[in-house]
């Protein structure tokens, strides 16, 4: 949420400085997260004056260009070179002095020198509108009125404000109170209040309207469903006048981030910002059959909303109709054809309370996150609509010349009436761990607008604010006093105790925290991405779990592979330069199936670049297969998993059961999100993984005590033979002395035989109870040079 600086100021008993005023808001829990100046006008006109042209002739060395001398008030005229078409003498102009800082509407700023043009001495700048921000004319200089006195400084003439400090508050999903500027500052007056003996109260501005009319209200308004607007208020304005807002108006919703539309919405748009409570403004013309009525349509009508899109209503969504058609998504989003245009001169004023749950659905449905939404799905304050109604109607009538046309119509069945909870003294003390006294809880309460309606020396029962809809127990009002106090202030015994948990199960390790760590020991770094994406990235696949209420177009399914998620986190590294890519991910893929929905978790390994850098004494390794193979070896050493070519990637299996692969990413894959260097992927079924590490026992095997005896054997074979081949027959020869196989040459060439190759391994042999003898080992090397020749045809070289 952002807010103004000076805005706040208009409700402030006192004036505090922005970064003390940072401090604050961040201490009651609102915390500020950035604090940036704002200028109406960048520069604010610094250094530029009014002048007027008493001279202008001919540049005698440019066609383009002019000499002008100008009088700024000063006791000597300046000379100023000019290229504007419509400069002329007699014209009263801005001036930019030398040493001025001038900053263009686009492009960068830059300091006004004396200089030399073509050979003519020039002492400033005229200027254009688009030069100083102003605007974005560049056809000329600007050209003002005469009766503009010479040497006015252009910031004063044009009433340039004073730069403001716009804060950004990262607001809590329960903070509904907090979502506008007066209900800021009520939580800075209570701060102020805590910490002094005067009670500082907020500036609120006065509501009551100057003309009343007490003609009936001619519109008739029905709550067909008052469960979900318990409260509808309006009110007729006539004799407006569609313009635009004046400067004051423009520059508040600016500073906040907010476009200026017209004087009747930017109204509604400064009401919902100052006091919480979102507005809508109907044309009279718009209420056909002078009825309004709340409700739901018929499922699948359609109805164009105000971005000129025509949208698919649901027969839950809420409604506001007239006699005849819809036309407000009620507390979301107004019709196309029932806003303020420039043709209003009398207008419907609502403002009304929605249920939040119903409100959040509709904006979810529709993918309509307005200002209006947001505040209502929170909790919008009942006992406040009355107060924004007679607000907005009474700037109407000052700033559009609007006229009241009907009494005030206040809809209210059902009224609501305020939570009460008993609030003990020695339980705040407890839960807050601080010795608050009784008039310091009564005093933060009250400053926050909590009625106390009975109290004895051991507790008062308070009335809980309609603005704090979060507040239901007696823990929350604790939460309050604590935060108000600060929770910087709540005394340090300086141990922290705790229980133990007692458990009769066994010791299970947290192997998703040891294999994280093993992968951040390899370079690694963990990625988090978001697990809805765009269904757009899976062309023809129909098992999608599809959002039924999507944030966005971009963001519509559940995704059923974590491939293209880490993509888009690659692609983004490598467009920032950075191109050494190891990432793992913990996440999970959706499905839909015949009985429902199936949800896996994954682990996901993503590469790209070198693993070796370039040094004087080494080239750049690149990744390859073998690094990935290596890698998944090590992460996965006991599991001993075996690595099957099929179908153009590696099938990682455990126990002849697959639990992952290895994939070279392809080029087409790669293209689809802009990415120009290899990416190899690995996917692999986090439950086996954790199953099985989680079932072994850790144990301790001794430091060999004997020799490890080596022997190398080179063989040839067919060349179709892959070395996992070879592996896997060493294996079956079934010695039990053989401790490992490792391949350290392969050899091809026409002398060893048409479609022939040579593969050399080196096998390791080891006793734990006894040194090896020569024939013990010639013995085991005879068992698997002949299951190699048996299985393989190998013909072992050297025999």
């Amino acid at each position: 949420m952002v807010i103004s600086y000076n805005w706040l100021n208009d409700y402030m008993p006192v004036k505090l400085a922005p970064e003390e005023l940072s401090h604050i808001l961040t201490s009651v829990g609102l915390e500020v997260e950035s604090m940036e100046k704002k200028e109406a006008v960048k520069g604010g006109l610094e250094g530029l004056v009014i002048g007027k042209v008493v001279e202008c002739a001919q540049h005698p060395n440019a066609d383009k260009l002019k000499v002008t001398k100008v009088n700024i008030g000063a006791a000597e005229l300046l000379n100023i070179v000019c290229g504007a078409p419509n400069v002329a003498v007699g014209q009263t102009v801005v001036v930019a002095m030398v040493g001025t800082t001038v900053h263009p509407l686009n492009g960068e700023s830059f300091l006004i020198k004396k200089a030399k043009i073509r050979g003519e001495e020039s002492e400033g700048m005229i200027c254009a509108e688009d030069e100083i921000g102003l605007g974005e004319s560049h056809d000329g200089i600007i050209v003002l009125k005469d009766d503009v006195t010479i040497g006015t400084l252009a910031k004063g003439y044009y009433k340039i404000p004073d730069a403001d400090i716009v804060y950004e508050i990262g607001l809590t999903p329960n903070r509904m109170d907090a979502m506008s500027h007066l209900g800021v500052v009520k939580d800075v007056c209570a701060y102020l209040s805590n910490r002094d003996t005067m009670p500082y109260i907020s500036k609120i501005p006065n509501s009551q309207l100057s003309t009343l009319n007490s003609q009936p209200m001619n519109i008739e308004v029905e709550l067909v469903d008052s469960s979900r607007c318990a409260r509808y208020t309006g009110i007729c304005i006539d004799e407006i006048k569609v313009n635009e807002s004046p400067e004051w108006l423009q520059t508040k919703l600016k500073s906040i981030g907010l476009r200026p539309i017209n004087n009747i919405v930017d109204i509604t748009n400064f009401v919902l910002h100052e006091c919480g409570q979102p507005l809508h403004a109907f044309d009279m013309k718009a209420i056909k059959g002078n009825k309004i009525t709340v409700k739901t349509v018929a499922d699948k009508t359609k109805f164009s909303t105000l971005d000129e899109k025509e949208r698919e209503l649901s027969n839950e969504d809420l409604m506001i109709c007239n006699a005849e058609e819809p036309m407000c998504i009620a507390g979301v989003f107004g019709g196309l054809n029932s806003g303020v245009n420039n043709h209003t001169t009398a207008v419907f004023l609502e403002s009304a309370w929605f249920e939040n749950n119903s409100i959040r659905k509709t904006s979810m449905r529709h993918g309509l996150r307005t200002d209006a939404a947001v505040r209502f799905e929170k909790g919008a304050d009942i006992s406040n609509v009355l107060y924004a109604l007679q607000r907005a109607a009474q700037l109407i009538c000052e700033i559009a010349g609007g006229r009241i046309s009907s009494e005030m119509m206040d809809v209210y069945p059902n009224h609501f009436e305020a939570k009460t909870i008993d609030v003990y003294f020695e339980k705040v003390r407890e839960l807050a761990g601080k010795n608050y006294s009784v008039s310091q809880i009564k005093n933060i309460l009250n400053s926050l607008c909590f009625t106390v309606i009975d109290e004895n020396e051991h507790f008062i029962k308070i009335k809980v604010p309609f603005a704090k809809p979060d507040i239901t127990m007696q823990a929350d009002v604790v939460e309050e006093i604590m935060r108000i106090d600060g929770l910087d202030n709540i005394p340090f015994t300086g141990k922290i105790s705790y229980a133990l948990p007692s458990t009769t199960e066994g010791y299970k390790p947290d192997v998703k925290n040891q294999l994280a760590q093993l992968l951040v020991g390899k370079g690694f770094q963990e990625l988090f991405t978001n697990s809805i994406t765009n269904s757009a990235f899976y062309p023809g696949q129909t098992n999608i779990v599809k959002m039924m209420n999507s944030l966005s177009a971009e963001l519509d399914c559940m995704r059923p592979s974590m491939l293209e998620t880490g993509l888009i986190a690659i692609a983004y590294n490598l467009n920032r330069k950075n191109t050494q890519l190891k990432f793992f991910e913990f996440g999970k893929t959706y499905a839909t199936s015949e009985n429902g929905f199936i949800e896996n978790e994954k682990i996901c390994l993503y590469f790209s670049g070198n693993y070796i850098a370039e040094y004087w004494k080494q080239k750049e390794q690149k990744i390859d297969i073998y690094y990935v193979k290596g890698i998944i070896e090590s992460l996965l050493f006991a599991m001993k998993p075996e690595l099957i070519e099929e179908e153009g990637r590696l099938n990682i299996l455990f126990q002849r059961k697959k639990i992952g692969h290895i994939e070279f990413v392809s080029n087409e894959k790669q293209k689809q999100f802009d990415i120009k260097q290899e990416i190899w992927f690995v996917e692999l079924a986090w439950d086996a993984i954790r199953t099985f590490y989680e079932k072994q026992k850790l144990g301790f095997k001794g430091i060999p005590k004997f020799p490890i005896v080596k022997r190398d054997l080179a063989m040839i074979l067919d060349k179709a033979i892959h070395y996992q081949d070879v592996q896997k027959t060493v294996k079956q020869a079934k010695s039990k002395l053989l401790q490992s196989v490792n391949l350290f040459d392969v050899f091809e060439s026409d002398k060893l035989g048409i479609d022939k190759k040579s593969y050399a391994i080196n096998l390791s042999f080891y006793d734990d109870e006894k040194t090896l003898t020569d024939v013990e080992v010639e013995n085991e090397m005879n068992v698997i040079i002949q299951t190699l020749e048996t299985k393989l045809g190998a013909s072992i070289r050297g025999n």
